[in-house]
């Protein structure tokens, strides 16, 4: 394996924090093509973010958050003089907003923890959004189990429920044996009372949400000065679980199309005063052409390999913007690629196939032989890419082989 080569030496290095995901992996790639010296800071020995070629260095600096990995970043970035530091999680995210000041000389590339705070709370986003006219769910926060046993009677069912802030209440549902739930359906008034219920030794409730049809459609944005400097959009093709979630596949959409609501998720941006990269993500009816808010994410997001895939340059501009002051000029991104996760994709037609039971979504439909057809199919697409594989640059790809097979012998 050949080492990186960078293409300016006055430049400062690039730590990487969380390179155990393939967003952590796209983040490398990116950067390390563009001649950057990265150096991946891993949770765990088997990061399969250590097996690119485009690292320059790895170090395993273990799970833990605490006043002992900033010491260590600091000893790390001392040798360097300058150097800056991406993270791909939001609780990573958080924490180096909480210690940006004591990690000198690194500078981690962080939004303000205050617009950090508004985007990471969905009703402050959906408050912000409707006021700029962008359609959003109706949705319910109920205070106590009382409101939530009125909100039961009162509500059109389905409805989904998911936490305003999940980083919030991680503690409290751990403190109490609970598990953190991304989204859960309830069909009927009766299943939304028991939803209602495991929480009331908690003392908080989950937001109730309006159940809103359609697809997953991502627009993203480098946010710098209240300007829209970089943006890009997919839809998405697949998810998992089948009802909804996270991309398993995904198309670029051309940034021709859906610009009133472009325009819409800046003036969001700019409301919520953000800066860097976000995904500001709808459910889009294509029958009717509605789309709904659903969310923002302020981060490097889970479909990232597509954005690398197509030129997007998101981890570039947080680079080059936050961490060098300057704005690069980069050609504009591939407009028709598909991107895929494999893996994720089998786990999908497993579930579609022999566990419909498992899939909550009541408007979900289920067409085994498409899906079937589409997953064959894809592997011929002449403009398939794929999540981890890349022929100039395996090793992720391999390790995650590697890491999904120990997994299955252990079973």
């Amino acid at each position: 394996m050949s080492a990186p080569k960078f293409c300016d030496a006055g430049a400062p290095p690039c730590f990487v924090l969380g390179i155990e995901t393939q967003i952590g992996v796209g983040v490398v790639r990116e950067l390390g093509r563009a001649g950057v010296e990265v150096i991946g800071l891993a949770n765990r020995e088997r990061s399969i973010g250590r097996a690119s070629r485009h690292l320059a260095r790895s170090v395993v600096v273990g799970p833990g958050r605490d006043d002992a990995l900033v010491r260590r970043i600091r000893e790390l970035g001392r040798p360097y003089g300058d150097a800056v530091l991406l993270a791909v999680s939001e609780t990573d995210i958080a924490w180096l907003i909480a210690n940006r000041d004591a990690l000198h000389p690194v500078r981690p590339l962080v939004p303000s923890s205050e617009a950090f705070r508004r985007v990471l709370d969905k009703a402050n986003t959906l408050d912000a959004a409707r006021e700029i006219g962008i359609r959003v769910p109706h949705s319910v926060c109920a205070e106590s189990l009382d409101e939530w046993q009125v909100a039961c009677e009162s509500l059109r069912y389905p409805v989904i429920v998911k936490w305003p802030d999940p980083m919030a209440v991680i503690a409290a549902l751990r403190a109490h044996g609970l598990a953190l739930h991304k989204i859960e359906y309830a069909l009927d008034a009766e299943q939304l009372r028991r939803i209602g219920a495991r929480y009331q030794a908690v003392g908080h409730w989950p937001m109730i949400q309006e159940y809103c049809p359609g697809r997953g459609l991502g627009q993203f944005f480098y946010m710098h000065d209240g300007r829209a400097l970089r943006r890009f959009q997919h839809l998405r093709v697949a998810e998992w679980p089948p009802e909804g979630g996270f991309s398993s596949v995904c198309d670029v959409v051309p940034l021709s199309r859906h610009v009133e609501l472009q325009e819409q998720s800046i003036a969001l941006l700019q409301a919520l005063g953000w800066e860097g990269c976000a995904m500001v993500e709808y459910r889009l009816d294509e029958a009717s052409g509605s789309a709904v808010l659903m969310e923002i994410n302020g981060r490097f997001w889970g479909s990232f390999p597509l954005a690398v895939q197509a030129g997007a340059g998101f981890a570039r501009y947080a680079y080059e913007v936050q961490g060098r002051g300057r704005t690069p000029q980069l050609p504009a991104p591939a407009d028709r690629l598909r991107c895929r996760m494999v893996a994720t994709e089998l786990k999908r037609l497993a579930r579609i196939l022999l566990q419909p039971a498992k899939i909550h979504d009541p408007a979900f439909v289920r067409r085994p032989g498409r899906e079937l057809w589409r997953f064959v199919s894809d592997f011929f697409r002449p403009r398939t890419r794929y999540y981890l594989w890349d022929t100039e640059d395996p090793g992720p790809w391999l390790a995650d082989l590697r890491n999904y097979a120990s997994r299955a012998l252990r079973r």
